[in-house]
């Protein structure tokens, strides 16, 4: 049997997750004995709070076991535009809401509503491993606007001008920033709305999973600027801030017209999320925000405490994220160095390296579309994170030129 012919071309040319993938290989190393530091994951290590627990234990006795609408249970569309205006001065109607199996189906969905073959989709870079994939499988083209650590990771106005044509179609970017943690301001956001003004047929797509993970100023939505307000998609979810990443629920805010097109693409592949976790959700974004800002301020702490052991290793080069529970270091002057017979050409090599001689499992940038970077998260206990960087320390002082 010919298996390359029998699967599809569009499943052949996907990359895999290289975030599930270097997951699965500390699993399996830790499975051998050895202990390995995964920095790979970006799941909080909290557990869900126990009032969220209880909400959904309660749905359960009383029999919310049933098929949900497509878009949601009105209950949590409404709690959700009820969120939307109280935090992020969003005027939604539940109508506008769609309630999906992750927010990672939330932007699928919107990239299947909106996407011919051939438009292009304007991704700033460093982006989430997932974007382009999603953008591809659609049958459009990721057109990527890069900027390095010197820029904190941020695309500027003008280069986004300079990446936009008569074919794109759609801008997508996330703030708090996965793989960086980099957070657009008001000001920043305000300045890359000025550029869109002027291109009315843009639609963006705004992922926000990382909102109340946000050290500095206030969360700014893009979408509440009036001239965006029409024309943008506020995506979101519960994984990141509640710590309900087994939970599989996101969702977006969106122009009613493309509300309803996701709903009909929804509609022919899942259907809705599951319904206790529907009602959980709701309880969750109405009464258990105190529980957010707790687990943010342990980010913060362990974000300081990683950052002091980091800056201590010579040619790690790191900035200061303000948000989400990633460090994004520049490591390009350890390519071309080795140790015994291991060659790093890469970010890739030195992932595998750490691996192998740290037992640390973290994420190569490459596939974030930052080659010179790796990504390493700190959600993890405070003693992991500190011994993790040691390890990596005593690693990277093997390499030789």
């Amino acid at each position: 049997m010919n298996v390359s012919r029998l699967l599809s071309d569009r499943v052949q040319q996907m990359e895999e997750s290289a975030t599930i993938r270097m997951a699965q290989r500390a699993r399996d190393l830790n499975a051998q004995g050895i202990h390995v530091i995964n920095l790979s994951v970006g799941e909080p290590d909290f557990d869900t709070p126990e009032n969220i627990k209880n909400a959904a234990k309660e749905a359960l006795d009383q029999g919310i076991t049933h098929y949900t609408p497509v878009p949601g249970l009105m209950e949590l569309r409404q709690a959700i535009a009820e969120k939307f205006k109280r935090d992020n001065g969003l005027e939604y109607k539940a109508q506008q809401i769609v309630v999906s199996n992750g927010a990672k189906q939330s932007i699928a969905n919107v990239c299947l509503a909106l996407l011919n073959p051939g438009d292009e989709v304007i991704i700033f870079s460093p982006f989430w491993v997932s974007y382009p994939e999603m953008v591809k499988m659609a049958e459009g083209v990721p057109v990527m606007v890069h900027a390095g650590i010197e820029q904190d990771f941020k695309v500027d106005p003008a280069q986004l001008e300079a990446a936009i044509t008569d074919k794109t179609k759609m801008l997508l970017f996330s703030s708090p920033c996965n793989p960086t943690g980099s957070v657009y301001t008001r000001q920043e956001l305000a300045a890359i709305a000025e550029v869109l003004e002027k291109h009315p047929d843009i639609v963006i797509v705004s992922d926000e999973i990382y909102e109340y993970i946000n050290f500095g100023e206030k969360h700014f939505s893009i979408g509440s600027l009036p001239a965006m307000k029409d024309r943008t998609v506020t995506v979101n979810g519960f994984s990141k801030g509640f710590a309900m990443t087994g939970w599989r629920l996101g969702y977006i805010g969106a122009p009613g017209w493309l509300a309803e097109a996701c709903s009909k693409v929804q509609g022919q592949f899942t259907s809705g999320a599951n319904a206790f976790s529907q009602k959980a959700a709701a309880h969750a974004i109405l009464h258990e925000i105190s529980a957010c800002t707790a687990m943010r301020d342990v980010f913060l702490t362990r974000r300081d405490l990683f950052l002091d052991k980091l800056r201590t290793i010579p040619g790690l080069k790191v900035n200061q994220p303000q948000g989400a529970f990633y460090v994004f270091p520049d490591v390009s002057t350890f390519f071309g160095k080795k140790y015994r017979d291991i060659q790093i050409n890469d970010a890739d090599d030195l992932s595998e390296y750490l691996l192998s001689e740290a037992h640390v499992s973290l994420v190569s940038g490459i596939p974030f579309g930052a080659p010179e970077c790796i990504r390493m998260s700190y959600a993890n206990a405070e003693d992991e994170i500190l011994e993790a960087a040691d390890r990596i320390k005593a690693a990277l002082a093997k390499l030789e030129n």
